[in-house]
């Protein structure tokens, strides 16, 4: 061995349990000598080309001149150092004396300020750390400035310093790394797989203090998303179904850099064997509401048996659906490096590797251990994972021939990703993904539902089952931890509750250009469409939703002698009304006033008008409604329900539902007036709502088949029409719900409270997508679902972006409070009342 290294140039590497010598001649094979065994030796990529290592026994003596004599004795120091620590008995002995010796060194050194990208930057902190990449950590020391984040490695590798703008960052995380709560990943584009920097703290501390830093440099340019707000985005359609799961799986702590914690996508198809791929039949695809080994019937059975008598804990899958071994399975044609190193420096035998698609699928269905999901690889844009562009030797199977490239299903030639991700983002897996979700990274994860689910792993694989740090045997904690890692980790829990489904259009197109929910017949232009009139209306509010930052005060208005109320229009538009809190307190549009009434005073008063029009509806505070002639401007009828004051009403296809502080909404039915017999109109009660506090305001769903409510304590509800029954009850606010209304989808429903929060509820699980704080009490507001008019205590009009959870546009109108807003069928008028009496007409200016 001396002859063939003795002259060479190259470079010295130090590791924890062996020295590396790579030569400047790549045709030279790289050297490994282990630091404790000196006859144990391996020739690492002879001849420039990547292979199963050589191993050659026998005593060895290897020469190393070094370059800089001055270093020789600290090289010297550090090899005895780690030969004594590898000549200890236990592991864990050995794993704490290699600890202490990488502390030292980087305690006798610190991060050369030199670096600096200029000389008027400030640091902010600086301490060590790790910069991870798959399979290794390289230490060295961190530096935070105003303007940079620079990270120094000990050896130089792979750059002198590593320096990233904060300018640029767009996302960071907090990453736990080896079960602890010690990494942070930094992000300079949206939607990328890969991380600019993966750094690794040796204290939780530092690695706060540097995200928290970073978090209040960003919080001028840039939103922090949470695991709701990108559900809000992927539900309306903004994100796709790839950016969706990516950022799930960047939330919970997975990560390309970490081959333990890799980021898992769901196998979707099911169908690998014929000629053509039909995504418009639902049989193509796999069940996602089941996981892997759920998906084979008899397997499960088998495995549910064993299950049953297995002592506690117990687990159903003794394999996991992601692990490093699992990762570079799919990899290993682009980083052979990894699986070699992984696998001592072996491949995997020739019939285990990936060789096929449709074969691993079957496996995957029928093994008795093989329960694992995909990477996201399969649904990119690079294909070289799926070729051995490197003409690797992977060796011969059982058949004889060699391994070579991926044998790819019939359906699929070049396209195989196009239509991979075509699956992905397809109307079925749309409509379903969420059930996937739900087991990998929501309520179906942990506990009785997955049990239920049929979704039960290793102990060792969830999050905060094993304090590491708890254990005291060194041998002991070095074992689980390598079990832990080497096994695979199940992500960490985003949701406890059922996730929500995606709001899929009629037409869902895929990258090809056709469609995947119609047929032919339905694009035909020779069938006009029915909704052509409604679509034209939409069209018309989309406009006037995205023109809303230009609303222009048109008119104001102080007809009331005190706090405006409440505001309502007709249909037509022709007539407006307006309710105040004092005496005069009902007025048309063209200022006259209808009617005068020393007993309406609540602050909440709110009106309706019915039968067309022809009668008016007034709530009153003397737990009466009354009904007044909107012709005659006289008191038509009177009707006693509620035991306290009547807060909001609503009406619908000949109902009434009313909401009162006294903890009730009630339910009537209007019979119509019988003019033969001269019996006027009367209300049948057909069901009471119970709450636990009063109740503030109710608002219907577009179809009148929902029904929310918003109590004085902060809860919101949920209620069926049609059974009269509760869906969901949430405890959403801190304090009183001043306005609830659904999303024109009735998907999901807005409410605006006294804590200053704005908060979006999925109606479907009753889960809280996202709270938007606002800087003071929002009283009142409209929305399309997304965008959101609202009026405050400031007096201002905000226009919200829901999206990003930010205030878009500003328009200054009262001169107190606002107290309600009315908006047109069209969206294009906006009337405003508040507590300065006055009211004010605002019109788009296009």
């Amino acid at each position: 061995m001396k002859h063939l290294f003795e002259y060479n140039q190259g470079s010295l590497k130090i590791c924890s349990k062996s020295v590396i010598f790579e030569p400047d001649e790549v045709n030279k094979p790289i050297l490994k000598v282990n630091i404790m065994l000196r006859s144990s030796v391996y020739l690492i990529k002879e001849g420039d080309v990547v292979a199963p290592y050589k191993y050659e026994r026998g005593e060895r003596n290897v020469i190393f001149q070094l370059d800089m004599p001055l270093k020789t004795e600290d090289v010297v120091q550090t090899l005895l150092q780690l030969h004594r620590a590898s000549c200890l008995d236990k592991l864990g002995d050995q794993t704490a004396m290699i600890a202490a010796n990488l502390q030292s060194r980087l305690a006798r050194t610190s991060f050369d300020k030199n670096s600096f990208q200029s000389v008027t930057e400030r640091p902010h902190m600086e301490c060590e750390a790790e910069m991870v990449s798959p399979l290794v950590t390289n230490p060295g020391h961190v530096c935070i400035t105003d303007h940079n984040l620079y990270f120094q490695p000990l050896n130089s590798y792979p750059d002198s310093v590593v320096q990233i703008g904060l300018h640029s960052v767009r996302r960071i995380y907090k990453r736990r790394h080896g079960l602890r709560p010690l990494g942070l990943e930094v992000f300079c584009t949206e939607n990328d797989l890969c991380s600019d920097i993966y750094l690794k703290f040796y204290n939780t501390k530092d690695r706060d203090e540097l995200y928290y830093y970073i978090a209040t440099f960003l919080e001028n340019h840039i939103t922090e998303h949470t695991a709701e707000s990108y559900m809000l985005q992927w539900q309306r359609g903004h994100i796709s179904n790839y950016q969706y799961l990516l950022h799930l799986n960047n939330l919970a702590d997975r990560s390309v850099n970490d081959l333990s914690q890799y980021p898992v996508f769901p196998w979707v198809i099911s169908d690998y064997s014929s000629p053509q791929l039909d995504l418009l039949n639902p049989a193509s695809f796999r069940d996602l509401s089941k996981p892997v080994g759920a998906l084979n019937t008899e397997r499960l059975e088998r495995l549910l048996e064993r299950y049953r008598d297995m002592p506690e804990p117990r687990f159903m899958y003794g394999s996991h659906y992601s692990s490093p071994g699992y990762v570079l399975f799919y990899l290993v044609r682009v980083a052979p490096e990894h699986m070699l190193c992984l696998q001592n420096g072996r491949y995997d035998h020739a019939d285990r590797m990936f060789n096929s698609v449709g074969e691993t699928w079957k496996n995957c269905l029928e093994g008795g251990t093989d329960f694992k999901e995909l990477i996201p690889e399969f649904y990119g844009t690079d294909s070289s994972f799926l070729k051995n562009l490197l003409s690797l030797n992977l060796g011969r199977r059982q058949g004889g021939g060699r391994v070579g490239d991926v044998e790819l299903p019939s359906w699929a030639s070049d396209d195989f990703l196009q239509k991979m991700r075509a699956a992905l983002e397809s109307q079925h897996v749309s409509e379903h993904l969420h059930e996937w979700i739900d087991l990998i990274f929501g309520y179906k994860q942990r506990g009785s539902e997955a049990v239920a689910a049929h979704n039960v792993f290793h102990p060792l694989t969830y999050e905060g089952v094993i304090d590491c740090d708890s254990i005291e045997d060194p041998d002991q904690k070095i074992a689980m931890l390598t079990q832990i890692l080497e096994f695979g980790q199940t992500p960490r829990q985003l949701f406890t509750t059922p996730h929500p489904q995606r709001i899929t259009p009629r037409f869902h197109s895929v990258s090809s250009g056709t469609s995947l929910s119609t047929s032919p017949n339905d694009l035909s232009p020779a069938s006009p469409s029915l909704d052509s009139f409604e679509d034209l209306t939409e069209e018309s509010k989309t406009l006037a939703w995205s023109n809303m930052n230009k609303l222009a005060l048109q008119s104001s208005h102080k007809i009331h002698k005190e706090v405006v109320t409440g505001i309502a229009g007709t249909l037509s538009g022709t007539s407006i009304f307006s309710t105040s809190q004092g005496r005069e307190c009902i007025r048309k549009a063209d200022f006259s006033c209808l009617h005068t009434s020393s007993a309406v005073y609540s602050s909440l008063l709110t009106f309706l008008s019915l039968f067309l029009f022809l009668f008016f509806f007034l709530c009153h505070i003397s737990l009466k409604r009354y009904f007044y002639s909107i012709a005659y401007g006289r008191r038509q009828d009177t009707l006693m329900g509620h035991d306290d004051a009547v807060s909001q009403v609503c009406w619908r296809d000949n109902q009434l539902y009313t909401a009162s502080w006294d903890s009730t909404i009630k339910v009537w039915k209007c019979v119509a007036a019988d003019i033969s017999s001269n019996k006027r109109a009367h209300f049948e009660l057909l069901a009471e709502l119970e709450h636990e506090s009063g109740v503030n305001t109710i608002a219907l769903s577009p179809a009148g088949t929902l029904l929310a409510s918003g109590t004085k304590e902060g809860s919101l509800s949920v209620w069926d029409i049609a059974s009269c029954s509760l869906l969901h009850q949430i405890a959403c606010h801190s304090g009183k719900i001043h306005q609830v209304a659904f999303s024109p989808d009735s998907r999901n429903i807005l409410s605006v409270g006294e804590d200053s929060c704005l908060k979006v509820t999925d109606v479907q699980t009753g889960m809280l997508l996202s709270t938007v704080p606002a800087e003071d009490e929002q009283r009142c507001f409209c929305w399309d679902g997304n965008t959101v008019l609202s009026g405050g205590q400031s007096g201002n009009l905000l226009i919200w972006d829901l999206l990003s959870s930010k205030v878009i546009h500003k328009i200054p109108a009262h001169s107190g409070p606002v107290t309600c807003i009315w908006m047109n069928e069209q969206c294009s008028s906006v009337i405003t009342g508040g507590e300065d009496k006055q009211i004010m007409f605002w019109k788009h200016q296009y």
